[in-house]
């Protein structure tokens, strides 16, 4: 009873930090993997999906009635990042994820120094392209987290906040609507490939969906309330956990 207690309180809070800036899995994917030390990998990582694709979807429909979803952008990029996420996936089978392990503390320590010294990132929506040059970017950026969704997958929701700020010219809530229906794509996409091998307990994550689904309505709700700059700080404060966290999971596989 305990253990499930945990796990109830860890996908809530996991459904509310994910609804605001992603970065859901930073809680709890590692509280599934200590209440389940002895439970293949596959399994967990297809069960935290299933819970997640509940609690994601439920914020981007929550955006979608209050923010104007940048569909000409949002919806390449989910369907690039549907296809690549599977692609993503198989490659992890066949090369090791080494290489980006070691990579991603550097490339999240940049997009936190870039945002902190650009005061005025995300805080005005301006979008900065249309047309074919904005559905082939959206296609490139998707397929591309959609890739490493499925092969690597830390701070993915970030990342995909952080590139519709910077390079659409979004402020940090609708960025935040868009990414959340790029995450669903891809949440979907994991959860059709990890349900396919039989890698999912369904109880508990339908158990856990419930819990991030309360999160993520309380999320979106403050997210909606406080706006951009509420986003843009605990986009911050996620974004340097996940620092830590990536750091130090890479010193730890290294061997250092």
């Amino acid at each position: 009873m305990f253990d499930l207690t945990l796990l109830a309180i860890a996908a809530f809070a996991a459904g509310l930090v994910d609804a605001v800036v992603g970065g859901g899995g930073l809680i709890q994917i590692p509280a599934i993997f200590a209440v389940y030390p002895k439970e293949v990998p596959a399994t967990l990582i297809g069960t935290n999906k299933l819970a997640s694709v509940f609690g994601t979807s439920v914020a981007a429909v929550k955006y979608a009635r209050r923010v104007q979803v940048a569909w000409s952008t949002a919806a390449p990029a989910a369907v690039a990042a549907f296809a690549f996420a599977f692609l993503g996936a198989w490659t992890v089978t066949r090369v090791p994820a080494d290489f980006v392990r070691s990579l991603l503390p550097v490339v999240l320590v940049a997009v936190a120094v870039y945002t902190f010294k650009k005061k005025d990132l995300g805080a005005i929506h301006a979008p900065l392209h249309s047309g074919a040059k904005e559905r082939w970017l959206a296609l490139g950026f998707g397929g591309a987290i959609g890739f490493y969704d499925g092969f690597f997958g830390p701070g993915t929701g970030s990342f995909l906040l952080f590139l519709f700020v910077r390079f659409f010219g979004f402020d940090f809530l609708s960025a935040s609507a868009a990414a959340k229906v790029v995450n669903v794509a891809c949440n979907i996409s994991g959860l059709i490939l990890f349900g396919a091998s039989g890698h999912l307990i369904w109880q508990l994550g339908l158990t856990m969906a419930v819990c991030q689904i309360a999160g993520s309505l309380i999320g979106t709700r403050l997210a909606l309330k406080h706006g951009s700059g509420f986003v843009r700080k605990l986009f911050l404060v996620v974004v340097s956990l996940l620092i830590v966290k990536t750091a130090w999971d890479t010193v730890r596989h290294l061997g250092w």
